[in-house]
This record gives C-alpha cells, structure tokens and sequence, in this order.
C-alpha cells in the first residue's frame, strides 16, 4: 500500500517519505520513539501516522465486546446442551481462539468431542452446516461441514467419539431423528496427528486452510496445545518458546476470521506454589499452562473441574463437574455444574439427583482409560 493512500496529513507523508520508510508496514516496525527521531515529528504526529498504519495492514476488523455481549456479531456453535449454552451465551463464537483447560479426566476431550458431532448441525440447531454455505465463497461442490482435530498427544478416541454418536438422539431430543439417522458424522471430522511442532504448523499452514476454504469444515481443535510447546523447550528457551506460541496463535487468529470458523484449544493445568517458605503446591489450585504468553492470545477461557459428589440420571451416575468462565469479552465469570453420561456432557439441572458420598448412590460409571480413552460403561456399585 502507497503513503498517499493513507489518510494522513500530507507534512507527515513528506517526513516518512524523507526518510525512506519502505512500505506501511515497516512503520509499524519500528518503535515510536524512534520514528519521532527518524522523521522529526511530534509525538501526536508519530500516533496518527501508526494508527492509521495499523488500520490499512488490518485484514479484519476489530470486534467490540459490546457487539459480542449483546449477540449481534457472528455466529456461535452450541455445545448441545441448555444449560451450558446459557452459561456460553449460545455457545462458542465463531470468530477468535476458545480455551478449554483442566486437570486430566475431566471431560475436556469429551466435550470438544461432542461439539464435533454439533457443528455438523443445521444453523437453527446450534450447528454451522447451513451457515457454512451462506458465508464462505461459492466453489464448485458443496459437502456437509465437520470439523479437524488435531492431536498432539494421545490416539484419537474413536470408540467414545462412536458412543457419542449412538446417542445423539438421547442428547439432542430437539432435533429430528430422521435428520440425526441421515448425518454421517464421523465421515465427516477430519483426524490429525502432529508428533512436534513442524508437523503442527504443516497442518495449519497447509491441509488445514484447504479444508476450511472447500467448505468442507467449520470447527478446528486443538487437544492439546501444551503438549508441544512443553515438551520442546527446555525452561531457558522461554524466548523462542514465546515466539513460538505467538506465531501459532497468529496462525489459528487468521484461519478464524478468515473463514469464520470457531477455535478451540484444550490446554492442560499446573501446580500452583505459594510464595512462603512451604515446597509443596497450593492444595486444589491449577493455573492453565504456558502462562501469560499464551493467555493474552486467547479470547475466551473456560476452565473445567471436578467437584466432591456425584450425579444420578436414570441408571447412570457421574462425577460431578463444573464449567466455569474464566475470562471472556462478553461473558461474566460464571460456571454451571455439569456431569459426563453415555451420550455425551450436559449440565446438571433440577431433575437430577445429586450425592455427597459414593455409598449414597446405587449404580454408577467408572472412566475406562486404556488406547482407546474415554470410553463410558456401567458397573454396579454396592
């Protein structure tokens, strides 16, 4: 872009021009201290000339939190279920990075699991499908959405993903049985596994944009961001590691707009210290990992829990759980307990049962944890 495209004073193009700054960008490259020395202008002048610098490199423009609090910009993606769609506002937004973290088992996967079979939805049932075809540019074939899933670190868990789909007609009683019998939805999620950081950025960079451009899918995560960046640098590389998870994040920010597709990335936790003398962690606290880096490139952060008790339905029965809001734009720090059934993760409402103590409580789930992970079955308990 030329200087005299810019809408600025022309006594301040002169003096950029005086002093050959390339292009618009590489003003935003250097540090107004030291565009006020280059160019002589004042520190106004030096203010007007980056803001509008930074609007013209803008390829999107910013979102007001306002917007997003009231509902009226973008579209959001339904978790499935009443009571945590309330909690999210309808769900998770199409555009900008979502964070889900906790402690492992806590139904993380499960949930992002769960929000792959919903995607796959019509836009008046909390999916994206119909969305996807209005939004995006025409091409020449048109294919139900789905979405990709990246995995960093364990095998995809395609038995849970299965019984997560038998039970959709138990978990979207809303929706028609016809249209739930005609979606096929594992067809339609596309698995990936990325073993380091080179793979990971191939994926993002090229398989990934293909897919989303031929429409083909609307949802992208990422289970789990941590593990990479954990296990390939050491404490001292904290500099490249940052740079790292800058350009990564950027990378997902450029896809999420550009396409209108929601991000989600699963994060694990870490101990929290106390800053006395005491060497141990602080007792049932955990701050997600990567630190402040990786916190301020992400728009919204939900933290899930487990909870002392447990939740009957029926024959089943969970631990309990709670989804909280960390931060986000346009939501308040609120939470809803929720519990993990057989056909997927709901919140907990008045109709269920709850129990302080495992001897209150008749029948019950036990996690099953082996290759093929999170995979829910029924045991009896005395």
């Amino acid at each position: 872009m030329d200087w005299d495209q810019l809408e600025l004073n022309p006594r301040i193009i002169a003096s950029v021009r005086r002093v050959k700054l390339k292009s618009v960008r590489e003003a935003l490259c250097v540090s107004g201290p030291d565009l006020q020395r280059l160019t002589g202008l004042s520190r106004s002048d030096v203010q007007q000339l980056q803001t509008a610098a930074a609007t013209a490199c803008r390829r999107h423009p910013p979102t007001p939190a306002v917007l997003l609090q009231r509902g009226e910009c973008g579209l959001r993606l339904s978790v499935g279920c009443p009571v945590l769609d309330e909690l999210l506002r309808g769900g998770l937004p199409a555009g900008g990075i979502t964070e889900l973290c906790g402690e492992s088992g806590v139904g993380k996967t499960q949930l992002a699991l769960q929000l792959c079979l919903s995607v796959q939805y019509p836009a008046q049932h909390g999916g994206l499908d119909s969305a996807a075809v209005r939004l995006l540019p025409v091409c020449n074939s048109v294919c139900p959405v789905g979405a990709v899933y990246i995995c960093t670190e364990d095998s995809f868990p395609i038995r849970r993903l299965q019984q997560l789909i038998l039970g959709q007609s138990s978990l979207r009683p809303d929706i028609p049985r016809d249209l739930i019998s005609r979606r096929g939805f594992s067809d339609h999620i596309y698995v990936e596994h990325a073993a380091d950081l080179d793979a990971l950025q191939v994926c993002l960079s090229r398989r990934v944009p293909l897919l989303l451009a031929r429409r083909h899918v609307r949802l992208l995560v990422v289970d789990s961001v941590a593990a990479l960046f954990r296990s390939e640098f050491q404490a001292s590389d904290w500099l490249e590691r940052s740079k790292q998870l800058i350009s990564f994040s950027h990378t997902l920010h450029t896809l999420s707009l550009e396409f209108n597709t929601p991000v989600l990335c699963i994060n694990q936790v870490t101990d929290v210290f106390s800053s006395d003398d005491s060497l141990g962690p602080v007792s049932g606290i955990v701050s997600p990992a990567l630190g402040l880096a990786w916190a301020n490139q992400v728009m919204v952060r939900l933290m899930m829990r487990r909870l002392q008790g447990t939740v009957a339905r029926g024959d089943q029965s969970s631990a309990r759980r709670r989804l909280e809001v960390a931060f986000a734009p346009h939501l308040a720090r609120d939470g809803r307990d929720a519990a993990v059934w057989r056909e997927g993760v709901l919140g907990v409402d008045s109709s269920d049962r709850c129990y302080n103590t495992q001897a209150d409580v008749i029948t019950a789930t036990q996690m099953c944890y082996n290759t093929d992970r999170c995979v829910i079955t029924q045991t009896d308990v005395l």
